[in-house]
């Protein structure tokens, strides 16, 4: 029997992802020494690395939620109740970039793109017709939006009133995490500091009035996706939530005040023992931080709660039925890590927005793994293991490194000022590119195991008739409603963001007058400018 060095190797080195860890050929109770039994805990306590509640799944299954919205506000009310009869368990909310950047969907730089990455709501008649037969009183939605956030947020809060809901009951997020778009995403219009001013409004406005709606779900996601590794995932996204929290206590409020309403939002890989190491190690880095930094004392505010989206940017147009695999493996590592709440990508999704017969797989995968695969049956199943043990710890040493890095630069928006985070993203998305185009890294279907004459799966197309629709529309609101009331209602919205007065509650009325997002905007683009993105490389 040869020993274990004069057995031959696939390759010199093994490593979780490119710029992961390098992994050894076995792990034993010597990788996991250093570990202090409070480390780990159980699920449940402190520092919550096993997870935040001691039954896990048991109790209660995760939140299935998935993204949807495309074309105009019917089309998209449909697809949501098709999701929600399907079995879905939440509703999150794709708005389309005009939306996200400030703009209305008749300005010309709106053109060609109305309706094509996500739903196109101009007004509160559009929010009012999206939620259209679905009670949003007694359901929870999450709103993928951060620039305009607030604004969103305002729309969604006087429609439920239309409705008969009670605001304090509302359930649901608003992502409104503006210093992940200056790193990966680049959906802005104001500059950090007029953009930080709308989100510790959002959150001040939510702690006094929403105590059940999550103010911030602060992402990893983007970053992930624009190419950072796991590390600079969790290291990155933690920067971004001292700065957040950090702000709100120069607003002069309490850390317990505020903190059990921030939520945060990750990616997950196809390499599902990172993955799992990444969340049980981010759980921990948050819950030390805020007890240990922050001095909170509500266990809430310890505790990080999550979103997971499986990771688009691994999804791959060639052989699509292969992303089904790839999503189940990614939702996977997401239940086994402990999520909140979970989006599967359809397998069509790097060729055009979702088919129902692929959102439905996709949501299958979910209702399969909670119901058939047994991993939802007991808490943090991989605990203990030697190898995730002692990933977890490295996940932390390095994510932590970046964040002392950060602190070192003045904090998270001083580093995105110089730049420091988006030249790390990019270096690691370049050797990540490196080691796809020298076969150091397999994609199936892409760089290995091509096959030819692939046939043409069907996908939904966005007409472009659905953009001169969604125009006439708001031309007509334009047409009929009290435009005087609009003007008054926009003026205030001046007057206010020139001051320091809570702006959520002049949104809302400016919305309830028929205010349109571009026009809204256009009033912040007067009183704070439009921000340009300095060149940082």
């Amino acid at each position: 029997m040869p020993k274990p060095g004069e057995m031959p190797e696939r390759k010199k080195e093994f490593r979780t992802t490119v710029d992961g860890t390098v992994i050894k050929r076995v792990y034993t109770a010597a990788d996991t020494a250093g570990i202090k039994e409070a480390e780990l805990g159980l699920p449940g306590e402190y520092p919550y690395t096993r997870g935040i509640m001691p039954t896990g799944y048991r109790g209660r299954l995760w939140t299935m939620r998935q993204y949807a919205g495309f074309a105009t506000v019917d089309e998209t009310n449909k697809r949501y109740k098709y999701l929600y009869k399907a079995g879905q368990t939440g509703f999150s909310v794709a708005f389309h970039l005009p939306t996200q950047e400030g703009y209305d969907s008749d300005h010309p730089l709106a053109a060609g793109e109305v309706g094509r990455c996500g739903v196109a709501i101009d007004s509160l008649q559009d929010m009012e017709q999206l939620w259209e037969g679905i009670p949003l009183g007694e359901v929870s939605t999450s709103m993928t939006i951060n620039a305009t956030a607030a604004i969103l947020l305002a729309m969604y809060i006087a429609a439920a009133e239309k409705q008969g809901a009670d605001v304090a009951k509302l359930n649901g997020t608003v992502q409104n995490d503006i210093l992940k778009e200056y790193i990966a995403r680049n959906t802005y219009f104001l500059g950090p500091a007029p953009s930080m001013r709308l989100v510790t409004d959002l959150c001040s406005f939510c702690s006094k009035t929403m105590p059940k709606w999550n103010s911030i779900s602060i992402s990893g996601y983007h970053m992930r996706e624009a190419g950072a590794t796991a590390a600079q995932e969790a290291g990155f996204t933690i920067a971004n939530g001292i700065a957040y929290v950090q702000a709100m206590l120069d607003r002069g409020m309490d850390v317990d005040a505020f903190a059990p309403q921030f939520s945060f939002f990750f990616a997950a890989y196809t390499n599902v023992l990172e993955e799992v190491a990444k969340y049980r190690a981010l759980r921990r880095m948050w819950a030390q931080i805020m007890k240990e930094r922050f001095n909170a004392k509500n266990p809430r505010s310890l505790m990080l709660r999550y979103h997971v989206q499986t990771d688009g940017f691994t999804l791959t147009a060639q052989q699509p039925l292969n992303n089904v695999v790839r999503v189940t493996l990614q939702a996977l590592a997401a239940v086994l890590g402990g999520c909140q709440s979970l989006h599967t990508n359809s397998f069509d999704e790097a060729l055009a927005l979702p088919t129902e017969q692929a959102v439905r797989v996709a949501l299958r995968t979910q209702q399969i793994l909670a119901h058939e695969s047994g991993v939802a049956d007991t808490v943090d199943p991989l605990g203990g293991s030697y190898f995730v043990e002692a990933l977890t710890n490295q996940i932390e040493s390095d994510g932590m490194k970046y964040i002392a890095e950060i602190d070192k630069l003045g904090g998270a928006l001083k580093a995105i000022e110089q730049g420091y985070i988006q030249r790390e993203i990019a270096r690691a998305s370049y050797d990540y590119q490196k080691a796809v185009d020298s076969k150091e890294q397999v994609i199936v279907g892409v760089n290995d195991f091509k096959v030819e004459n692939e046939p043409e799966p069907e996908i939904l197309c966005i007409g472009a008739e659905i953009e001169e629709k969604q125009k006439s529309r708001l031309q007509k609101l334009r047409r009929e409603r009290d435009n005087q009331k609009v003007r008054d209602a926009l003026g205030k919205v001046k007057e206010v963001a020139a001051g320091s007065e809570n702006i959520i509650p002049v949104f809302v009325e400016a919305v309830k007058a028929y205010a349109t997002v571009g026009e809204i905007s256009g009033a912040l683009r007067e009183v704070f400018g439009e921000y340009r993105e300095p060149s940082i490389l």
